[in-house]
């Protein structure tokens, strides 16, 4: 119960930012999502040893989101960010580093979060102001059919793992219903929802078909990073659900893949 409550709440947060929030406090919800997230990442980087420099990696991770979101995309400020989150967190391991084989694995952490996270979160906020709630939610639903789909389709047929060494319950029976839901919302809705003029069917098949792939992925990849730091939940913040990280996973993943389709198909 305790699961579909707080679940039900999350949905109708996520629902009213993005069909009611003004830009601005749409922008500020989305920086505060990912400090939160980097704040369970930083967590989970300690979990492994890695000697992040929490509010410094953060900051930066923040900075990047804001360049890709006041610079429409992945401009020149966006690259700007990234570089001096590169320079100036470099720098800071210098003074950081006790000696010790960990230097590269450290540095790399606390760089990681601004491609990891301020990418993708920024990216999110650029598809909203340029295709609209719709455009942007369209995304977002495509994700959460194909994680419904993914669960309960795996519940009920799965008998094959998908990646055992990762995350021992997910199953190929449940991703193939994943692909099928997912690309049969976002074709389906799609035709709706996305700008003028439409994309095709076929492109739109191939384009639901991706975006799941890249959410399977990206639900993959934090599984393997709370893995490697022995940890269920990237935290204990949503009852029932995890944390942050661990519902927007497949979202990281899908969104620049999302990005970068809408911006040149």
């Amino acid at each position: 119960m305790t699961r579909v409550l707080s679940g039900a709440v999350l949905a109708l947060i996520a629902v009213g930012v993005v069909w009611l929030a003004p830009p601005l406090m749409f922008f500020v919800a989305a920086e505060a999502m990912l400090l939160l997230a980097a704040s369970e990442y930083a967590g989970l980087s300690r979990g492994i040893g890695s000697t992040v420099p929490a509010w410094l990696s953060t900051t930066a991770a923040a900075a990047t989101c804001a360049a890709v979101t006041f610079g429409a995309g992945v401009s020149t400020a966006a690259i700007a960010a990234l570089l001096g989150a590169l320079v100036v967190l470099g720098s800071v391991a210098l003074f950081r580093w006790n000696g010790g084989p960990d230097a590269l694995a450290s540095v790399a952490a606390a760089v990681f979060p601004s491609l990891y996270l301020g990418l993708p979160i920024g990216a999110l906020v650029v598809i909203r102001g340029q295709q609209g709630a719709a455009g942007l939610f369209l995304l977002m639903l495509t994700v959460m059919v194909s994680d419904t789909a993914q669960y309960y389709t795996g519940r009920t047929f799965g008998r094959r793992p998908l990646a055992s060494t990762i995350s021992p319950k997910k199953t190929r029976e449940g991703a193939i219903g994943g692909f099928v839901f997912g690309a049969l919302a976002f074709v389906v809705v799609g035709g709706r929802w996305l700008p003028e003029p439409a994309l095709p069917t076929p492109v739109r098949l191939a384009l639901g078909l991706t975006l799941v792939a890249a959410g399977i992925a990206g639900d993959l990849f934090e599984s393997m990073l709370k893995r490697s730091a022995g940890v269920k939940d990237s935290s204990s913040l949503i009852p029932g659900h995890g944390g942050v990280l661990d519902r927007i996973d497949a979202l990281l993943f899908a969104a620049p893949v999302y990005f970068l389709a809408l911006a040149y198909l």
